[in-house]
């Protein structure tokens, strides 16, 4: 299935009547999911996300941003948030089945369909640039609407799709910025204070766009301080002391010493000319690559907060951010007392910060995901001002059928197993057992770990105890996946037939789908496998009163190996691909081997120590 995400940001945050109408629009289009709607009061902005495929989610977007110019007046706007337009930003990104290209293509379809059809200027952001210097939404939208008149009237901003000339219809809706990127995640820092002026140290010190040099700043409140500025023939280093007696001199000292180009910083982020650059204040980089941020006071929190955009979260991740922001903090005095998550974040996200935080503290890592994510809700302190729930807010993690038999409670599935149906049967119960082996393999492990005395044990079973959850989850979802494994088969069989190309091409996806059938319970098969081998781990290093689980978890993982192959042995008796069926042959007789000789190496080591 393809999926794309688009998350629109609208120009009111007050009027619940007028957000109302704009996500009815988005809600009436066929496919399309509306995620998640966050008004801010203090900042007269709503951030709108919705998933769907490409077609729909391509005709929600216009109908929405056509919505919003009949109803929000721009030139009565005002909101402490930077903006532009009633439809102020519209990314597409990639969710699954669908490239980047692919939202490129997206965003200049609904960009030129809004710039023609509703008379708005739009320029294009991100991965749908034009040109290098309209990537940045900041650079975009600097002078906001206020000064859009006068952007208009420049030909180096000359809109991408509409009318490049004000008039009262561009009065009323100001202009749009369409674009496609990567997954953005905007996250509000909170403060124990009122004061603005300290969030907005902290954003300046966080964001890659960095900020103005100051010295003479007391009691570490950076903005009492004298701003820096470049002298007739001093260069003075953004970064230290340092000066030169010409440009290229701390160019060279910059990117030497602090690893990064000073002309190419100057002229992206601040659109200065370095060739004359005589009273021009002196800037230094942010902490963090890929993170835009600003400071604000919300009337609704009474406190102030660090709004930030972390726009690729792989490279600059929530957690650091975070513990930056309080460390900054506390030079100056303040706490940072918990986050907030505004619409829609990566499951991804949560995991690598939830997984930080715990071996920080020096704890097992390999836990059910869930333990992981409720880790990094309550280190990031994600409930402080608003409720937090996780199925709710996150996107991305893993999905089950609506009649998901690993939903069902214990008794209610093994019920259903006695039944006087073929499903679920033999396969879906060897793939449970190679997950119950695989859960009593973290166990052991994470029971022998992170204590005094264990550091030899350590390198070896906390490695072990992750693996083990991920093959944990493999396998869960293999007990629904062994129920389905022959739908390609049956939907195959249904195939017409009348001609005989019709039957040549139902013959085809039988094969096909007969062969899927084989490779399910295979896939069980081998990851069981590699489940006993995490069990002799925990045999050989777990502590003594936890080998017998170590035990048990072995003979369910081997009894995983033997379900599997029994499975597709009994599938492949309909393949007529000789090839296929020597090779699934011998792979299980091969696995089947191995497995037997290693449950019998993990008996005897815990019979050893049974010994009395």
């Amino acid at each position: 299935m393809e999926l794309v995400e688009c998350v629109p940001n609208f120009s009111e945050g007050r009027d619940e009547t007028v957000i109302g109408e704009i996500t009815d629009e988005i809600e009436s289009v066929d496919d399309v999911e509306l995620k998640d709607v966050d008004m801010g009061e203090d900042t007269n902005r709503t951030v709108v996300t919705f998933v769907g495929p490409p077609e729909g989610v391509k005709k929600a977007a216009f109908d929405a941003v056509e919505k919003a110019s009949e109803l929000i007046d721009m030139s009565q706007h005002e909101g402490s948030h930077p903006r532009m337009g009633a439809t102020d930003v519209c990314p597409f990104v990639p969710v699954k089945g669908v490239t980047m290209e692919d939202c490129v293509e997206i965003a200049n379809e609904v960009g030129e369909r809004v710039g023609e059809e509703l008379d708005i200027p739009v320029y294009l952001y991100e991965e749908a640039a034009t040109e290098e210097k309209r990537e940045n939404l900041a650079t975009i939208r600097s002078g906001q609407y206020e000064g859009l008149e006068e952007k208009l009237e420049d030909p180096e901003w000359k809109p991408d799709y509409g009318p490049s000339n004000w008039n009262d219809r561009v009065k009323k809706t100001g202009a749009t910025v369409v674009g496609a990127r990567e997954f953005l995640i905007a996250y509000n820092i909170d403060l124990n204070t009122t004061n603005k002026k300290i969030a907005w140290d902290i954003a300046l010190e966080l964001r890659d766009r960095g900020r103005a040099k100051r010295d003479g700043s007391p009691d570490d409140h950076y903005w009492k301080g004298q701003i820096v500025r470049y002298g007739e023939d001093e260069f003075p280093c953004g970064e230290c002391d340092f000066k030169g007696e010409s440009f290229e001199e701390v160019r060279r000292h910059t990117e030497e010493e602090h690893g990064y180009d000073l002309k190419e910083f100057l002229e992206t982020e601040y659109d200065y000319d370095v060739e004359d650059l005589e009273d021009k204040a002196v800037k230094k980089r942010g902490k963090f690559d890929h993170c835009k941020a600003i400071g604000w006071y919300v009337e609704e929190y009474n406190r102030a907060q660090i709004s930030i955009n972390l726009t690729d979260y792989k490279e600059t991740n929530l957690h650091d951010v975070y513990d930056a922001a309080k460390e900054r903090a506390r030079e100056m005095g303040a706490e940072i007392t918990g986050s907030e998550i505004v619409g829609l974040a990566p499951y991804d996200a949560l995991i690598r910060s939830g997984k930080y935080y715990l071996e920080k503290m020096g704890q097992p890592t390999g836990i059910p995901e869930q333990d992981i994510i409720e880790t990094a809700v309550q280190s990031l302190g994600l409930r402080d001002v608003a409720d937090f729930d996780p199925e709710e807010k996150l996107i991305g993690g893993p999905t089950k059928p609506e009649d998901s038999l690993v939903e069902m409670k214990t008794d209610e599935f093994v019920h259903e197993v006695s039944r006087d149906s073929s499903t679920p049967g033999g396969g879906s119960i060897a793939a449970l057992s190679g997950s119950i082996a695989a859960a009593l393999s973290s166990m052991v492990s994470n029971l022998s770990t992170g204590d005094r005395g264990t550091e030899d044990v350590d390198p070896k079973l906390i490695p072990a105890a992750d693996r083990a959850q991920e093959l944990k989850d493999e396998l869960l979802r293999g007990v629904d996946e062994d129920t389905n494994a022959f739908d390609k088969y049956m939907e195959a069989k249904n195939m017409p037939k009348s001609t005989p190309e019709e039957r040549d091409k139902r013959r085809e996806a039988m094969e096909e789908g007969l062969k899927h059938a084989v490779k399910v319970p295979m896939e069980t098969a081998e990851t069981s496998a590699e489940v006993l081998e995490l069990a002799e781990k925990a045999a050989e290093y777990g502590k003594e009163d936890a080998v017998s689980d170590a035990l048990v978890s072995a003979q369910m993982a081997y009894s995983g190996v033997l379900g599997g192959i029994a499975n597709v042995k009994i599938n492949l008796q309909d393949v007529h691909d000789e090839e296929f069926i020597e090779d699934m042959l011998e792979r299980c007789e091969n696995l089947k081997e191995e497995a037997k000789e290693k449950k019998k190496e993990i008996i005897e080591k815990v019979d050893e120590q049974f010994e009395f």
